[in-house]
């Protein structure tokens, strides 16, 4: 009787979060196709006007393509670095290692507001304010950190002997890392690409303090600029959110049986 009132409690609280989760969703999607959409959720007069508003904006085009840079570029980046600094941290017992992965925890927790202040002086130092390219690296650094610690646990779960059986065949150690042990971790670099490239897209503090120019702005920064006026439209708000948050969505989905592989090493060793 107690683990059913127990699985009860359990599906309740589970349909509470569902529902505080789903109602501003509904609410995005009901004001979407609302001609006068406001804060309130009602039934919407049926338009797709917020959408052809927002699809025919020049703003809109060029936010988006903005946004897919900086967080392409900065996944792409990060997943390279990330995995070159994990090979050896995973592989060759180092002396200051544990030090070394316990300052990469610590960076991890820092919050990013304490450093945008020095950060912004840097840049405008070396001419990297209002640049695309900048706000790139400095995402990147910013998702070193993480990326390092989860990178090396994938890496972890790739058995070393693949390797030396390819070092026996006479790759390197940079085409056994290649060709062997990348390709056994997909998943896990699958992962980390997704966790930073999500990171960048949602980023909305580094491009506001680091580009100046609109037409430089990612759709993170567009989007708030909805609220800059006194009065707010919402129902081309909420089109440009569902647009918004398409690529994430792809992406995930795309991902989905790379994901669900795991570590499929039986037989790897074989032959």
């Amino acid at each position: 009787m107690n683990r059913k009132k127990e699985k009860k409690l359990s599906y309740i609280v589970l349909v509470i979060f569902a529902v505080l989760f789903i109602l501003p969703l509904c609410w995005v999607i009901l004001a979407s196709l609302d001609s006068n959409a406001n804060i309130a959720a009602k039934i919407p007069n049926l338009t797709m006007n917020n959408y052809k508003d927002i699809l025919t904006s020049s703003t809109t085009w060029y936010s988006l393509k903005n946004g897919l840079i900086l967080s392409l570029g900065t996944a792409i980046l990060t997943v390279v670095l990330a995995g070159l600094i994990a090979y050896p941290l995973s592989r060759y017992e180092m002396k200051y290692k544990k030090i070394f992965m316990l300052g990469m925890l610590f960076m991890t927790s820092l919050p990013i507001t304490t450093v945008m202040v020095p950060v912004y002086k840097l840049f405008v130092m070396v001419k990297l304010y209002d640049n695309l390219a900048g706000v790139v690296l400095f995402m990147t650094a910013a998702n070193l950190p993480y990326a390092i610690w989860m990178m090396k646990n994938f890496m972890d779960s790739v058995p070393i002997s693949l390797e030396e059986a390819a070092w026996i065949d006479g790759a390197s150690k940079l085409k056994a890392l290649t060709k062997v042990v990348i390709p056994l971790m997909f998943a896990g670099v699958s992962s980390v690409g997704i966790f930073v490239f999500s990171n960048c897209w949602g980023n909305f503090q580094a491009p506001f303090l680091l580009l100046i120019t609109s037409e430089k702005m990612p759709a993170s920064v567009t989007l708030y600029r909805f609220f800059g006026s006194h009065t707010i439209s919402y129902g081309s708000l909420a089109a440009f959110s569902i647009i918004y948050a398409i690529p994430s969505i792809i992406l995930y989905v795309l991902s989905q049986k790379y994901m669900s592989k795991g570590f499929a090493m039986e037989g790897g060793a074989k032959g």
